[in-house]
């Protein structure tokens, strides 16, 4: 199997963040085709078809080019910062069941060898709104967050500002990032930010600023 010759040096930064993509194409063949063609000028680590085939296209100690512009918590540069992960869907469709059992599998392994927590998981419309929108809302976040795999707002958090919030969370600062909150974590949600918005929005940092203060205290014991 020929790997993508898309690819170069991290910068002097390791994988400290995961991205998950749509490829938006008809078909696997179609999509690692361009993900392996030098004049798309486009990659990403691994490529998973809708029947579980997972192919590794780039190596996770190098930088592919999946992200592009955005940033995520204040990152920028993405692309040296994260592991990219196409999951072959036009974006007009569910996830089948063995996609999303090779996605898990996926994931574990990553996040073991590169001790990745479950908040670093992100999807490509979480560091890029109004930019992209994959993998969109028929993606299940929330089957994710179950197994330890990302986040998922627990319970129902106060009525607080829904900008705090989101900034908290990691969203830059920019108009579309309602939408791209919504397409993750409130799907089909439309119109002007609500209650439902604020409360799952500061659920989300709360459980977030709860879980970096365990952190701290867990280093700082001797």
């Amino acid at each position: 199997m020929s790997l993508s010759p898309n690819h170069g040096d991290r910068r002097g930064q390791q994988p400290e963040l995961v991205v998950i993509h749509y490829t938006g194409m008809a078909d696997g063949p179609s999509a690692r085709e361009r993900l392996c063609d030098p004049s798309a000028e486009v990659s990403a680590h691994w490529l998973i078809h809708e029947d579980g085939l997972t192919d590794a296209l780039v190596p996770e100690d190098r930088r592919a080019w999946h992200a592009g512009a955005g940033s995520w918590q204040g990152r920028e540069d993405v692309n040296s910062r994260s592991i990219g992960i196409e999951l072959v869907n036009p974006g007009d469709r569910p996830f089948p069941e063995p996609q999303m059992t090779a996605l898990e599998a996926l994931l574990r392994g990553i996040m073991s060898r590169w001790s990745i927590g479950p908040a670093a998981v992100i999807a490509h419309s979480d560091m890029a709104p109004g930019r992209k929108i994959d993998p969109g809302p028929r993606f299940d976040w929330c089957r994710l967050a179950l197994q330890g795999l990302a986040i998922w707002p627990e319970g129902v958090g106060v009525d607080m500002p829904l900008a705090e919030s989101l900034t908290d969370i990691g969203y830059p600062d920019v108009p579309a990032r309602l939408a791209a909150f919504r397409l993750r974590f409130r799907p089909w949600a439309d119109g002007p930010e609500d209650a439902l918005d604020r409360r799952a929005a500061a659920a989300l940092a709360q459980s977030l600023a709860k879980s970096a203060s365990i952190r701290r205290v867990s280093a700082s014991d001797p």
